[in-house]
């Protein structure tokens, strides 16, 4: 069973009966059967140098975690979006595309709430020679092991949603990049399962946003990262920790 400490947060009267934000922890169990990690657009190159170079830095800690949970018996699913073609002789990827599509049996109202950090211009932080958006990404990055045997790999929110209904999925577990953008808003992210009735979470030190500091709310990058983690945590799902996945 893997033992999750779940944080969240929510509007709490403090002592002077003024509002804040209160960080809550619930202890949820899972049998390795009834969990499943999707990886979010951990792409091989960014058109934003700093973007690339933090994702490549994530994908070498992501690698060891996908194998533990997988040989745990995880449920991966790789989404790299735009790269379907790419992987159109791939096993994982006919497997994917080999299954019934099931419907949600009630769409979740889930509302868009405004983001915690701007993105204007796209969030890059460092100097890029290329245009915001430009797509340079070819494959998912190669640090991150596909086991061509057990995983999938899909980026259709209804394929996602019918393997976790075929497999018993209780809890979707979100990590890559990025948090403000495709974590949130991909078909088969984080918004899109809850509206389908998925229970979520998000690997909070397993994720990274774009941010530029130059933008409001004018903070360092790792501190706009941590305000989007926080907002989600407020707003969609709670968060976990990498290490709740390798104990």
């Amino acid at each position: 069973m893997y033992n999750f400490q779940m944080r969240s947060q929510e509007l709490a009267y403090d002592e002077n009966d003024c509002r804040y934000w209160k960080p809550v922890v619930k202890n949820a169990s899972y049998a390795p059967s009834e969990l499943a990690i999707v990886l979010v657009d951990m792409w091989d190159a960014h058109w934003a140098k700093g973007a690339s170079m933090r994702a490549a830095e994530l994908a070498l800690r992501v690698d060891p975690v996908v194998r533990r949970a997988r040989d745990d018996g995880i449920f991966i699913v790789h989404g790299p979006s735009d790269l379907m073609d790419f992987y159109t002789d791939s096993p994982a990827r006919k497997r994917a595309l080999d299954i019934e599509i099931v419907a949600p049996a009630k769409p979740v109202e889930i509302p868009d709430y405004p983001l915690a950090t701007d993105q204007v211009g796209g969030g890059s932080d460092t100097r890029d020679e290329l245009a915001p958006n430009t797509i340079v990404w070819t494959r998912q990055s190669p640090s991150i092991f596909i086991d061509e045997d057990r995983d999938i790999i899909a980026q259709e929110g209804d394929i996602v949603y019918s393997h976790f209904m075929k497999r018993g999925i209780k809890l979707a577990i979100y990590i890559g990049i990025h948090t403000n953008m495709c974590i949130l808003h991909r078909s088969f992210a984080i918004k899109a399962m809850l509206r389908r009735g998925m229970d979520v979470a998000l690997v909070r030190d397993l994720t990274d946003a774009m941010y530029d500091p130059a933008r409001p709310p004018y903070v360092s990058h790792a501190e706009g990262t941590a305000l989007v983690i926080s907002f989600i945590e407020k707003f969609y799902c709670p968060t976990i920790g990498s290490d709740e996945l390798t104990l």
